[in-house]
């Protein structure tokens, strides 16, 4: 029987390389994000092994429609919170209204849905996993420029801790994963932003991240989609509130 899944933020970079990943493990995807013309470009890809949903994750009741009915169409074996948002600025000149929209998206966000998708998965007996796509910015808060973020992703591990906690009772279990620096449009954006921040260039800031890993390169949304893919298969049955990093060493704990 074919499992059904659904990625949020599955538009782009790490969320379409979840996607892709999952449709060729086999899996039934319902691909979810704000951008409807890239949606069609997924659906275009991967035929019928995909349905799509322009959803806003801030949207409560359009998260809570989602899962019912692919819930009812389908069952829903699995959830992965990818979404999220991040923007340069100095902690000082942080605006609440951005930090307000930074939690929303990146962690209440994941709460909601985590409850909403436990919700549905007991109710209809499954023991599925859900994953957290948190951030090398979520264990250490050594990343310039971002403290609202690193704040809201913190936030999402002990999301993930907590609830597995509680869920694993009913065979429900919840896992993080912890990029660190990956070759993305959203990385790209970040390099730009503190660029003009402060003077460095982006080949500068570029060649930091590179240095600071042992491995000596940044990542890709195929190395990050491959431990997502890991912890939704069998092989992940006794693995419950972990947080796996994949940041070619960046950060280790």
């Amino acid at each position: 029987m074919t499992r059904t899944v659904v990625v949020t933020g599955a538009t782009a970079g790490i969320g379409a390389g979840i996607v892709h990943r999952l449709v060729t493990d086999g899996w039934h995807v319902v691909a979810a994000g704000r951008r409807g013309d890239r949606l069609a470009e997924l659906a275009e890809r991967h035929g019928e092994s995909l349905d799509t949903a322009v959803l806003d994750v801030r949207d409560h009741e359009a998260v809570a429609e989602l899962i019912a009915s692919t819930s009812r169409r389908h069952g829903l074996d699995a959830w992965v919170n990818n979404a999220g948002i991040s923007q340069i600025s100095p902690f000082l000149d942080i605006p609440l209204e951005q930090y307000h929209d930074t939690i929303a998206t990146n962690l209440t966000a994941p709460f909601v849905a985590t409850q909403q998708v436990a919700r549905a998965m007991i109710a209809s007996g499954t023991r599925g996993g859900i994953v957290n796509i948190a951030s090398m910015a979520s264990k250490q808060g050594k990343a310039p420029l971002l403290a609202d973020y690193i704040a809201s992703k913190f936030g999402v591990l002990g999301l993930t801790q907590a609830s597995a906690l509680e869920l694993g009772v009913h065979g429900i279990r919840v896992n993080a994963v912890c990029p660190g620096y990956i070759a993305t449009d959203m990385q790209t954006t970040e390099e730009a932003a503190e660029s003009a921040l402060t003077g460095e260039p982006i080949a500068a800031i570029r060649q930091r991240y590179v240095d600071e890993a042992p491995l000596a390169r940044v990542g890709t949304v195929e190395e990050v989609a491959a431990v997502v893919s890991f912890l939704l298969s069998p092989d992940a049955r006794f693995l419950t509130g972990e947080s796996i990093a994949v940041n070619g060493g960046v950060f280790m704990d």
